[in-house]
């Protein structure tokens, strides 16, 4: 198992080595921006396509963003466009050909096994999703599929989308996600996974050997539905993703823009800590650090009954939808022959305030029309048939999407259960994860209200420990982390997360 532990660098900018000097700097250190309470709302709130807000104008200011991001690299920026459709081409025809067997998969029982992981970790490196299969017995995962729906018959005030025919859950604290996100094979998968990503930093204050927990909602998601239809996106902000005070924080994407995308490095985790990815407080943006974003099945599911489609491009994608607003085509006509050929596009000579699919407080959406060269089409491929207890996972900039029309003849049922590292922001997050936990209210990412509050056989803390033990309760920020650790250096760590976490040690 690769480990991704650091020194902590506090929020203050100062690098200390000795451990109580370390601590007090981390538990000192400035809170993140402090956000007023969310909307109520579901998770159509997080889509301007579904939400009512799709086409909004961004403010006159991105102009000036985006200009400034290309200034006096337009040349090279210009000839890596060039570049990134003609890697474009030859990787679409292969997804096209492979379908769904290009996302890699693994059984649970083998991920400690070296001749298995490591053609794993190649191809999850390539495509940027995988499945993890049996992280969880089939039996389990239906059992908690059945607790989720007596707790929902328990609580006919449940809120759901859509209002009609509900698919998606504004639940957090019931008795199937509390377990399943205890579970300890559950937390070993997302330790497996995060392994994968590494640090350039030596200070960076992350760790991947203690994955926390993220509350977030369950899918079931019955036969005929075409109400949770969403479309390809990328989670994680979108505006963001240009501006100096979102994701320029930390500049993950500095390769891509200097035009070096073939540089660019999606597992390197060090330029993310900084990132702020809801700069306008959403009624549904992600504010924690997800690594992956991810579910664990509680159906059997195949392609085109209400499962995930995802893109393989990976790193490609990521280019070009950053990218594609610093360019048009010439002609404009899609229809045209060469429509898409390099020699149509051109870098504009005076930028605008367009993002093309990105809103204020929403996530990133993607199309056909306003992303032609991803062609869409050919490359959203099916998620693989899963059993209850397989747990899919894609990383945080991958894109995905969701059936339009569920075709199949029983639920499509998951529960989104994302991977986290332990870092100072995510701590942080915890805290306030924790007292909503208790409170039996949404977490601080989602929309408000009153959420569970009032719900009869909502869990609590006991429940907790007895799904998963001493882990599972400081995944959940209701235990200080063992300071009983390998090295002075993991020691000092958890010491200081402890703190943020408001913990005694």
């Amino acid at each position: 198992m690769l480990t991704a532990l650091r020194r902590i660098r506090p929020s203050c900018g100062a690098t200390y080595s000795h451990a109580r000097t370390l601590a007090t700097a981390a538990a000192t250190a400035p809170h993140p921006r402090e956000r007023g309470p969310r909307k109520e709302g579901d998770i159509s709130s997080v889509f301007a396509s579904l939400s009512g807000t799709e086409g909004t104008a961004l403010p006159a200011r991105f102009a000036d963003v985006k200009s400034h991001i290309i200034r006096g690299n337009e040349s090279a920026i210009q000839a890596s466009w060039l570049r990134l459709l003609k890697a474009l081409r030859s990787e679409i025809e292969l997804i096209s050909s492979s379908g769904s067997d290009i996302i890699p998969e693994i059984e649970s029982s083998e991920i400690k096994n070296f001749s298995r992981t490591q053609p794993f970790a190649f191809a999850l490196k390539k495509r940027g999703v995988a499945i993890l299969r049996g992280v969880v017995d089939p039996d389990v995962a239906l059992g908690w599929k059945e607790e989720i729906r007596a707790y929902i018959r328990a609580n006919p005030s449940t809120k759901a989308f859509p209002k009609d025919n509900p698919a998606v859950y504004e639940l957090y604290w019931s008795p199937g996600q509390v377990k399943a996100r205890a579970h300890p094979n559950v937390l070993e998968a997302q330790r497996f996974l995060m392994s994968f990503w590494h640090s350039k930093d030596a200070d960076a204050a992350i760790s991947t050997e203690y994955p926390v927990s993220y509350a977030d909602r369950v899918r079931i998601r019955p036969p005929g539905d075409s109400g949770f239809a969403l479309g390809p996106h990328v989670d994680g902000g979108s505006v963001e993703r240009w501006e100096p005070e979102g994701y320029g924080l930390g500049d993950p994407y500095h390769s891509i823009f200097a035009g070096k995308f073939e540089e660019f490095d999606p597992w390197e985790s060090s330029t993310r800590l900084r990132v702020e990815s809801d700069l306008y407080n959403g009624a549904g943006a992600c504010s924690m650090f997800r690594m992956f974003q991810g579910w664990l099945s509680m159906s059997e599911t195949g392609p085109g009954e209400g499962t995930l489609f995802v893109n393989p491009l990976f790193g490609l994608a990521t280019s070009y939808f950053l990218l594609r607003p610093f360019f048009s085509p010439r002609n404009p006509d899609p229809a045209r022959s060469g429509y898409l050929d390099a020699e149509n596009w051109q870098l504009d000579p005076v930028q605008t305030p367009l993002l093309q699919g990105a809103s204020l407080g929403c996530t990133q959406e993607l199309t056909n029309t306003l992303h032609p060269h991803l062609e869409l089409d050919k490359t959203m491929v099916h998620v693989p048939v899963v059993q209850p207890g397989d747990y899919v996972a894609w990383h945080c900039d991958t894109l995905h999407a969701v059936d339009k029309i569920h075709k199949g003849v029983g639920d499509s049922s998951v529960l989104y259960i994302p991977a986290c590292p332990l870092t100072e922001a995510n701590a942080r997050y915890l805290v306030q994860q924790r007292n909503a936990f208790l409170a039996g209210t949404p977490g601080p990412d989602f929309p408000g209200g009153m959420g569970e509050r009032e719900h009869v056989g909502r869990m609590g803390v006991k429940d907790i420990e007895q799904a998963g033990g001493d882990e599972a309760l400081r995944a959940m920020g209701l235990q200080a982390w063992d300071l009983d650790a390998k090295t002075e250096r993991e020691k000092s760590f958890l010491k200081a997360m402890n703190q943020c976490l408001e913990l005694p040690a």
